[in-house]
């Protein structure tokens, strides 16, 4: 249940907090909150009663504990580019924006580790240690505006998140403010520490569990060499099971992406410098890393895979320039799809790799059952889908009926072996399809341990888990009416 906040004195609370972080960081009026009441799903909106940019720690703490001590419910938001509704405000919340806590703190490139505040943005990060030969290998599409303490609450991933590992594998340490505002710290610079990994939990719990202030990340060393291929072809199954073959055949790229049709002429129409073959059914982009000789060798048994699964054509990139250019289109692609239909609604679930060509397939019957047309583009080669479906939410009814389709195709990962999130976590977009994949009992053992964090339930309250209030026939009505309410701007 949300926190009460009946009776609450705003004036007061707004107060409290300029003395914590001084009043130009405190946001009260109205026209300026809208800049806050959504994430990147931009299908929710809900303004909330105060936004608050703290920048150290200590400030985090002390706005914490004004929260706990009124029972004010708290959301934490970096960049807004999380597409789950993870930092969808409540109404009457505090939106905790650690926009302004964006410092490297601490460079150690003899023992591969960074110190970082989580309003750092993940591409700062590459940045500051390229020139020492390093790279942070998590790499979300929105990598040049998404921020690492958002990336840690949704665990996101990325194009290299196949042979790196997504957020979690690469994050040694925290430090957070609880929900009560006590101050703990988690793990270490070291990788094994004894006790419980409480690293681990807190990366991907979306806020539930308080507020990372400072993330100690461990960064790799830039390979020798790197590939990247481009093979077209006249099918979306066939590219699917191209990504089958070469992980089966032991090559382990350090990425492999898929873009259907409408998603390259989306992006040809945007980025011409990409120059993907407008007329394919699909295209595979494969990265390959790592010793000269070993990417040579892998580069031709990778073409040889492409050409027995009917490849059109085969383009290899080996300077950076190029291979910037094949990736650019592929990073731009939700931006593009933009450029086809008015509105979209991205869905992220996960398959076994060997259910790529079947699940492709039944995208595409539920896409002609529903009469939505879908773009994909995703992370082929650990099975991360981003089926885009295209809509007008202009035209009533519509966005209802898109969730539906959506909420189909995430029941299809589910069936076939997969999950309902890969890396955008389920925020206030997925929650209801979360007994598909976990039991009561998984559910009320994941409650207890966000209790023992949370006694209160004011930290991202009502996400992650379902809720008759949240997910019942009247949370549908009442959100309908909402959504009819809400001021045009």
């Amino acid at each position: 249940m949300v926190a009460a906040t009946a009776g609450i004195d705003w004036r007061a609370i707004a107060q409290d907090f300029a003395q914590i972080v001084g009043d130009r960081h405190v946001v009260q009026r109205r026209e300026e909150l809208l800049v806050y009441e959504c994430d990147g799903l931009t299908s929710y909106r809900q303004r909330p009663a105060l936004v608050v940019l703290p920048r150290t720690t200590e400030e985090v703490a002390q706005i914490i504990k004004v929260c706990d001590r009124h029972h004010i419910p708290f959301v934490a938001r970096g960049s807004g580019t999380g597409l789950s509704g993870g930092a969808l405000p409540l109404q009457d919340s505090v939106l905790i924006v650690t926009a302004r806590m964006n410092q490297i703190l601490d460079l150690d490139l003899e023992n591969q580790r960074v110190v970082v505040q989580p309003g750092v943005i993940n591409n700062w990060v590459t940045q500051a240690v390229s020139g020492g030969g390093f790279f942070y290998a998590p790499d979300p599409s929105s990598q040049i505006i998404c921020s690492i303490g958002g990336n840690v609450a949704e665990n996101s991933g990325g194009v290299h998140c196949l042979k790196y590992g997504v957020t979690t594998n690469h994050v040694l340490g925290l430090k957070i403010v609880l929900p009560t505002g006590n101050i703990i710290d988690t793990g270490s610079k070291i990788p094994d520490m004894p006790g419980y990994d409480l690293t681990g939990l807190f990366v991907g719990s979306e806020g539930t569990l308080g507020i990372a202030t400072e993330i100690t990340l461990r960064i790799v060393k830039a390979p020798e060499a790197i590939h990247v291929l481009l093979a077209d072809f006249t099918t979306v199954e066939a590219s699917g099971q191209t990504v089958s073959d070469v992980i089966s055949a032991g090559v382990l790229p350090a990425g492999m992406e898929i873009m259907d049709n409408f998603s390259i002429n989306a992006v040809e129409n945007v980025v011409t410098t990409a120059c993907y073959p407008r007329d394919a059914a699909a295209i595979l982009l494969i990265e390959l890393d790592g010793l000269e000789t070993e990417v040579a060798a892998n580069s031709q048994r990778v073409e040889a895979i492409c050409r027995q699964n009917g490849a059109r054509s085969i383009r290899t990139a080996i300077d950076l320039q190029e291979r910037l250019t094949l990736w650019k289109g592929r990073k731009a692609a939700f931006a593009a799809v933009g450029q086809i239909s008015p509105d979209y609604y991205v869905q992220d679930g996960v398959i076994p790799r060997t259910q790529l060509p079947y699940v492709l397939r039944e995208i595409e019957a539920l896409s002609q059952q529903h009469g939505y047309r879908v773009a994909n583009v995703f992370h082929a080669g650990d099975g991360n889908l981003h089926p885009l479906i295209l809509y007008d939410n202009a035209v009533p009814g519509e966005l209802e009926k898109v969730e539906d389709l959506g909420g189909d195709i995430l029941k299809l990962c589910v069936a076939v072996g997969g999950s309902i999130s890969g890396e955008h976590g389920i925020g206030a977009d997925k929650r209801c399809y979360m007994p598909a994949m976990f039991s009561e009992t998984d559910m009320d053992t994941m409650q207890l341990v966000r209790q023992v964090f949370d006694p209160q339930r004011i930290a991202n309250p009502d996400k992650l888990f379902p809720t008759p209030r949240t997910c019942g026939e009247a949370a549908r009505a009442r959100a309908q009416q909402h959504f009819s309410d809400v001021e045009r701007y």
